[in-house]
């Protein structure tokens, strides 16, 4: 399937931006019966979700349904190794989703609730925030 990214942007780089407050859109389940929801705040790369997205393909053995609910559309741009301070800002080195406290990151569906809770639980492990199993 290969990395998420956005077809074309607006601005090749973007601020970093704060991180504040509590998701108040994308925080209940809308597609399956079971999701997995953020309880922190902080940066998701399009790697770890794709990451996050093949353990639970993997355990499920491609059976039931998968939702992604957050897109990577924030550009992170990084120095290369050693290169002085200064000259201005890195290259872009991959993209983000913003993750909020309460938004839900995958959903499923299609399947028992067991085959969901570890599906979820081995994604989890992919991703660098703590994570809760949701059901309808």
């Amino acid at each position: 399937m290969g990395l998420l990214q956005p077809k074309r942007m607006k601005h090749r780089k973007t601020f970093k931006g704060k991180r504040g407050g509590v998701a108040t859109r994308g925080n209940s389940l809308a597609f399956g019966g079971f999701g997995l929801k953020a309880m922190a705040a902080g940066f998701i790369t399009a790697r770890q979700l794709e990451a996050a997205r093949r353990a639970m393909a993997h355990f499920t053995q491609r059976g039931g349904r998968i939702w992604i609910r957050v897109f990577p559309d924030k550009p992170i741009t990084k120095h290369p190794a050693e290169s002085r301070m200064g000259s201005g800002k890195g290259d872009v080195e991959g993209y983000v989703t913003v993750v909020k406290p309460g938004s839900l990151i995958f959903e499923m569906g299609a399947v028992t609730k067991d085959i969901a809770e570890e599906a979820l639980r081995l994604a989890s492990h992919k991703l660098p925030i703590d994570t809760k199993f949701v059901e309808k």
